[in-house]
């Protein structure tokens, strides 16, 4: 079966112009410039007036993890039927190998959670929380089964030392891996939690305990640790400028940095922490929602290249899931949902408000990750050959965000009641027609995907 996209307006990260797509076995067959003048397909899609994009890449998703006394809400089959629905054909999310597991381990209770059902394609990362020499070893099993990125924490239970991230960043780069890294001062948070808790502290302490300064430190230390490992690294969900500068310096000092931003970085602030009663719990997340200021040097970095890609963290808790923290702001699970929202915030809030082209939109929702993640270009790209993801975006419609009508099991919406520009019409998995008119018609198609070794993007 042949599937004829014709007379839409096609977004690549060079450029954007109007053609057709033409897709064959699950695969994109060939781009045409203008009219489509050869054999008739056994489907033909008018996208007259539309924004054809490559299928989004979401490189940080949290789905059925055990955290906080808690389990996050999504789970794969909720998390990646949300994530199509938005525009999201590929998800990576983070497995954890826990204290005393093995990676091998940890993997196999990852692909194992995936097994309820997936309804887009997905890979996996790997945390390490655990490093030994006999886990040193065990870097290139998991390179060879296609875990080609892997994640490392400055905070919480799963942290290490600044010895073991030395020693993992210099193992990664024998092996040809690459990690991400949460970055906040682990110490310094837990002397403020200590002193805002015995002060009997609200919601509100919760940003006031983790400042940008303890993100800023912990960059920079990772930092001077890649710099004498000599291997590059990426900053996930970066929050604010101070943290940004920190890159910056590294790479005039030769560095090679990648940097992580968020949809919720860009278009919330820290006022939200002072919502009456309970209301700031819903929007507590780590780092936190920072300054209007660090949203505003963060739309511009993206514009100018200098954060590489948008993620989204999503990290699903119901209301009932965030009362655990009531009687202790320490207690309240970090994480809020996003999976489902991300491609049109960035379209709304980025390119209609005139901070980002569609051709950066492109770069960081697709192209990038796709490169920085071993996908490329068989993900992340409208070229003969690739995977046949594409997302159909009508530039003229709108979307009214509600909890009410979202996928995610969470029953709040961190955006609820505002109006985005813009509307996800259609979403085509590897060929497959898999959302139409805002609805997922195809649930459970997605594929297990092995990644190769990055590209520098």
């Amino acid at each position: 079966m042949t599937t004829l996209i014709k007379n839409g307006t096609i977004i690549t990260p060079s450029e954007t112009f109007r053609g057709s797509l033409l897709i064959d076995n699950g695969k994109i067959a060939s781009v045409i410039r203008g009219e489509y003048d050869g054999a008739s397909p056994t489907e033909c899609v008018d996208a007259e007036g539309r924004l054809v994009f490559p299928g989004f890449i979401d490189a940080h998703t949290h789905f059925d993890l055990h955290v906080a006394g808690t389990v996050t809400c999504d789970d794969f089959q909720s998390g990646t039927k949300a994530a199509i629905s938005g525009g999201t054909t590929t998800i990576i999310d983070f497995g954890t190998q826990y204290k005393g597991e093995t990676l091998t381990q940890g993997l196999k209770n990852w692909l194992k959670k995936a097994e309820a059902g997936v309804s887009c394609d997905y890979g996996i990362h790997m945390s390490i929380t655990d490093w030994n020499a006999d886990i040193s070893r065990e870097c290139q099993a998991m390179i060879d089964e296609g875990i080609t990125t892997f994640k490392l924490y400055m905070t919480y239970d799963t942290k290490i030392s600044d010895k073991a991230i030395y020693q993992v960043l210099k193992r990664l780069h024998e092996v040809g891996g690459i990690t991400g890294v949460h970055c906040e001062n682990d110490g310094l948070i837990a002397a403020l939690q200590e002193e805002y808790a015995n002060a009997g502290g609200d919601v509100s302490c919760h940003y006031k305990t983790r400042p940008a300064a303890a993100e800023a430190e912990a960059i920079g230390r990772l930092l001077h640790l890649a710099e004498v490992a000599g291997c590059p690294v990426i900053d996930v969900h970066l929050t604010c400028e101070e943290g940004l500068n920190e890159i910056r310096a590294a790479r005039r000092r030769g560095q090679t940095v990648y940097a992580e931003t968020c949809p919720q970085y860009l278009t919330m602030t820290r006022e939200l922490y002072d919502l009456p009663g309970f209301e700031g719990a819903r929007y507590v997340i780590s780092p936190p929602l920072r300054e209007r200021s660090d949203n505003e040097a963060l739309w511009h970095a993206l514009a100018e290249g200098e954060i590489q890609t948008v993620a989204t963290d999503h990290c699903a808790f119901t209301l009932t899931q965030k009362e655990l923290g009531r009687e202790d702001f320490r207690r309240i699970p970090g994480g809020m949902p996003g999976v489902e929202t991300r491609g049109l915030v960035i379209y709304s809030e980025g390119v209609r408000e005139g901070r980002i082209t569609l051709e950066k939109m492109c770069e960081v929702l697709c192209e990038n990750p796709a490169k920085l993640y071993g996908l490329y270009p068989r993900k992340g790209a409208l070229s003969e050959g690739s995977d046949a993801d594409i997302v159909i975006l009508d530039p003229n419609g709108s979307t009214a965000i509600t909890a009410g009508t979202h996928v995610s099991r969470c029953d709040y919406a961190p955006l609820e009641g505002r109006t985005l520009k813009g509307r996800i019409e259609a979403v085509y998995l590897r060929g497959e027609l898999a959302v139409f008119s805002g609805r997922v018609i195809r649930e459970g198609r997605g594929q297990f995907l092995r990644r190769g070794k990055y590209q520098n993007v």
